[in-house]
């Protein structure tokens, strides 16, 4: 079974290329293009990990993942954003990330983040909202 990625992001070129690339590592790909339809999906939906941008329309990546964390829903977060200060990603981490990537990035490294962070749910972390 392929593990189910929401993207969140508002660059409609980066959404279409990131979305194409883990569709074709196998991955099943939905996406959202702001911080509130995100926001919705991550918690109805159930899905194996969020790739989340910081910097979006309507509520912002940190906004999205700290509610999500309150609301208990325990699936991973991979914060990917412009905003690579130290502050950003100790920020993003403390609100419940669990990876922070900054833009530019490899693209063999985005993808060596999700296939490890998918291995170690598998190995027994949650995964997953409450539909």
């Amino acid at each position: 079974m392929s593990h189910r990625i929401l993207l969140v992001e508002d660059d409609p070129g980066l959404r279409l290329m990131l979305s194409h690339r883990l569709a074709s590592e196998g991955y099943r790909v939905e996406t959202a293009s702001d911080g509130e339809d995100g926001l919705r999906r991550a918690t109805k939906e159930r899905f194996d990990l969020v790739v989340l941008d910081v910097m979006l329309p309507g509520r912002s990546g940190f906004d999205v993942c700290r509610t999500m964390r309150l609301g208990t829903i325990e699936t991973p977060v991979l914060m990917l954003t412009a905003r690579g200060e130290v502050t950003d990603r100790v920020n993003g981490l403390e609100l419940g990330a669990d990876d922070y990537l900054t833009k530019p990035f490899h693209m063999v490294e985005l993808l060596a983040r999700v296939e490890a962070r998918l291995r170690r749910d598998q190995q027994g972390c949650a995964t997953s909202a409450t539909p």
